[in-house]
């Protein structure tokens, strides 16, 4: 008779680990903590950075994770005469600089370029998971994206907002034939916002047809958010509606206690407009609402919680064992490409005041319905 099947084991490839950080949520699932019951090993761990708060060597240390002191390293180990079956990058805090339009420069490209050097001189083809975009420029996500297409590898990325229930739940056939999206989202303008462009996304695709592409993005920042709602440009309907959807108690309009608001605004080709609000500290979740055909509103939020123990990661790290043991992602890389330039070209239009065509973003084309039939 034969013994067990082996258990899948990755490398992890962090920015740093400390407590509350990406690197501790997701990786300490997989090493049995949060009360969460891992089905693949951690066999690895390469740290960019070891801060004084640093809980990643400990952790490796009491779980026997190896610790690399390169990418290389991290990539090529082998347990037991096997070698790692995905790759974990998680390239989220640390001490790294900004750019001049409010960017933090994560080193996910160099990431990336590291782990298909190592794979390409190992021989290997694994599954990549990828935290939040691809990278803060996009001409480092247009090679990120073409080497994942190129090498035929499966991958998963972007937030783990989207993967959370919706409450209330509702048919996803009202998506079908969606006018307008408006999802407010809070805290920093570039790494939440993303969430929020994510979660704007997760509806959008789900439209008749599937995604055909984003022609142009538009960013306001200030009072400007307001007049533009004034002037009947944004519709203030779909927003008050969604922050009905907050499981707490709001203190009135936004505008009455917002100081600067951020407002990203996304056209589609087929003419659907995105809304993406960001409210500070205003609001403590994600939530949103849509126009259907119809002219009806639904509105609803992402169940996730602002603190320990994070339960929204959970569901984003059994998406990630599921690619592994599987070789199927749920999230197909088109969503990440075009989340990553929807974050960057607004951060681009806030940084310069102006709306923008995007030309990088009106040919993509995908349908989630094949990756959602790889769901669990």
């Amino acid at each position: 008779m034969s013994g067990p099947a082996r258990r899948k084991q990755v490398a992890a490839i962090v920015t740093e680990y400390r407590s509350d950080s990406h690197a501790e949520v997701i990786l300490g699932r997989l090493l049995g903590q949060f009360g969460y019951h891992p089905q693949i090993d951690v066999a690895s761990l390469y740290l960019d950075q070891v801060p004084a708060n640093d809980m990643g060597l400990a952790e490796a240390q009491a779980h026997g994770v190896a610790v690399c002191t390169t990418i290389e390293e991290a990539i090529a180990i082998e347990r037991n005469g096997s070698s790692i079956d995905g790759i974990l990058l998680i390239g989220e805090h640390g001490d790294y600089p900004w750019n001049e339009k409010r960017q933090k420069l994560y080193p996910r490209r160099r990431f990336f370029e590291e782990a298909f050097k190592a794979m390409d001189k190992l021989g290997l083809a694994v599954p990549i998971f990828n935290d939040k975009h691809l990278s803060y420029r996009m001409d480092d996500a247009q090679w990120i994206y073409g080497e994942l297409k190129k090498r035929g590898l499966p991958f998963l990325g972007g937030s783990s907002i989207p993967l959370t229930p919706q409450v209330p739940d509702y048919p996803t056939g009202k998506l079908n034939k969606v006018q307008e999206i408006f999802v407010i989202s809070w805290l920093g303008l570039e790494s939440y916002g993303f969430h929020g462009m994510e979660v704007l996304q997760s509806l959008a695709e789900q439209r008749e047809g599937g995604e055909q592409g984003i022609v142009s993005v538009q960013a306001l920042e200030g009072r400007s958010v307001w007049a533009a709602m004034d002037q009947g440009k944004v519709p203030e309907d779909l927003m008050l509606q969604a922050l009905q959807m907050t499981s707490e108690e709001i203190p009135g309009h936004p505008r009455d206690h917002v100081d600067v608001p951020t407002l990203f605004m996304v056209e589609y080709r087929d003419g659907v407009k995105g809304y993406v609000l960001q409210l500070q500290r205003f609001v403590k979740e994600w939530v949103y609402a849509f126009r259907g055909g119809d002219g009806e509103i639904t509105a609803s939020r992402c169940s996730s919680e602002p603190g320990r123990p994070y339960i929204h990661f959970a569901e984003l790290t059994r998406r990630i064992e599921q690619m592994v043991m599987t070789g199927q992602s749920t999230v197909c890389a088109e969503r990440t490409f075009l989340t990553t330039g929807m974050i960057n070209m607004s951060m681009e239009s806030l940084h310069l005041g102006k709306k923008l065509a995007t030309p990088e973003l009106s040919t993509i084309r995908y349908s989630p319905a094949a990756a959602a039939k790889a769901q669990l």
